[in-house]
């Protein structure tokens, strides 16, 4: 999970979220398959890039504290180039001798538009490498730019608000959505997602 974490995400738009995530994590614990596969990372980013998660099992995970700064920029950019990187290092390929990890899915919530946008752009080739079974996008509120997401993904999902009961949605449509993610790194197929709930717009 890349989670924007810039000034204009303070208050109710990042307790909402962490309400979100503590309801996701939740729900996926009360799911025995999702309790043996499913490990999590949380990346945030916003004039600084942090992994504050690593990949971690559901089994194990405290959701980490997340501290958004007064101002400043949405580093997107670097938070998917971090993300390359811990990809690499963290998700356990399928070889010959060894099966690995369930192939991974991604999901990048963002309110406004990357300021690295070079950057991002350079990105986004390096991300479709990594073969995501699939990656979802969310342009929380009405200031996210989803045409930059729909460069990265088609897979975009607008909330046109940022209230605790719509992230609450959109946090319960990830979890089915994650656990029907039970496909292994390496497969060519997509993973088809269920509709999402009224609150939450595909952009087309």
């Amino acid at each position: 999970m890349l989670l924007d974490t810039s000034g204009s995400m303070r208050g109710e738009p990042i307790e909402s979220v962490t309400n979100g995530l503590q309801s996701l994590i939740s729900t996926l614990k009360q799911d025995p398959f999702a309790l043996e596969t499913v490990c999590i990372s949380i990346i945030t980013f916003d004039k600084d890039v942090e992994q504050k998660l690593t990949l971690t099992e559901l089994e194990n995970l405290q959701l980490p504290d997340i501290i958004i700064p007064e101002s400043g920029p949405t580093h997107l950019g670097k938070a998917l180039e971090l993300l390359c990187k811990r990809v690499d290092q963290e998700v356990i390929r399928t070889s010959g001798d060894k099966k690995g990890d369930w192939m991974p899915l991604l999901f990048v919530m963002t309110d406004g538009s990357p300021s690295d946008l070079q950057l991002y752009r350079q990105m986004i080739p390096e991300v479709k490498k990594r073969n995501f079974a699939n990656i979802l996008a969310c342009a929380a509120g009405s200031k996210a730019n989803e045409g930059y997401l729909r460069e990265l993904t088609d897979q975009v999902y607008s909330l046109d608000t940022m209230d605790s009961s719509t992230f609450k949605q959109f946090f319960q449509w990830i979890s089915v959505s994650v656990s029907m993610g039970n496909r292994s790194v390496g497969a060519s197929s997509e993973l088809m997602l269920p509709p999402p709930p009224p609150e939450i717009r595909r952009v087309v």
